[in-house]
């Protein structure tokens, strides 16, 4: 599933915006940071979901050298090289999936008769190039430490066509993949979760699934007070909207942060 990514990418933007270019700057360990914020968003109530809801979230980024702390990502590390070559690595928390409507997670009542999907702890290891100030390209994996959920995978490019003192403007695309572990949990319906909900068996393959392009926008406002903003727009590929408990394919979410920078 393209699990709700609440603030994902405004927060790593903003982040990024405060410490411009930090992928190619050699004197990133010597840079500290303290963000602190809210956000809400608008997104389907899950992956396939043809309802949207509002969400509500508080911001809160750290930063001290190479290490950091995010309240979305979680907390981890990460390397840069002068080359512009780069490794990220985080250990975080996947809030699963309801089969009832949430206000703080993935969930619908469509979904009612599926079963809950487990909350998780998750490592996420990144690995990418900034080619030069407005472009890099990565590579990502993301695994389920504490329960047996599959392994998601993602490549993206990701420009940045203006960046000055006020404004970063940033564009991402990303292609997803994901194990079959990973696409029956969250697009498979098995014999007992048909049973339950109505919904027609459905065994889903692994492999790409479904692309992914945010359109984010960073505002400085004053040295202490910025804002951002992004538009999310998602397609499911046909291993992912072939499923029954897709009902929409093709999904759009914004978001909208306003972010106090100690």
């Amino acid at each position: 599933m393209i699990t709700r990514k609440l603030l994902l990418h405004i927060t790593c933007f903003l982040f990024a915006g405060n410490v411009t270019n930090t992928l190619a700057d050699t004197n990133a360990a010597s840079q500290q940071s303290l963000n602190l914020g809210l956000a809400m968003q608008n997104s389907p109530r899950y992956s396939g979901s043809e309802n949207k809801h509002w969400q509500f979230a508080p911001v809160v980024q750290a930063r001290d050298g190479a290490f950091f702390f995010d309240s979305q990502k979680g907390v981890g590390y990460d390397l840069q090289s002068d080359s512009g070559l780069y490794l990220e690595h985080t250990l975080g928390y996947s809030l699963g999936r309801s089969d009832s409507n949430s206000n703080w997670r993935d969930g619908s009542d469509r979904l009612k008769g599926m079963g809950n999907i487990n909350a998780t702890v998750n490592t996420v290891v990144a690995v990418g190039w900034a080619v030069t100030p407005w472009l890099s390209l990565e590579g990502k994996t993301i695994l389920p430490l504490s329960d047996g959920q599959g392994v998601k995978y993602q490549t993206s490019i990701t420009l940045l066509p203006i960046q000055n003192e006020t404004n970063t403007v940033a564009f991402q695309g990303a292609a997803l993949f994901g194990d079959s572990r990973y696409m029956n949990t969250f697009y498979g319906v098995s014999r007992d979760q048909s049973f339950h909900s109505g919904y027609a068996q459905y065994q889903a393959s692994s492999g790409f699934y479904g692309v992914d392009s945010t359109l984010t926008w960073s505002h400085q406002f004053t040295p202490h007070w910025s804002t951002a903003a992004s538009i999310e727009y998602t397609r499911l590929d046909k291993h992912a909207k072939d499923s029954p408990i897709v009902f929409k394919p093709n999904q759009v979410s914004s978001t909208i942060a306003f972010i106090y920078n100690f």
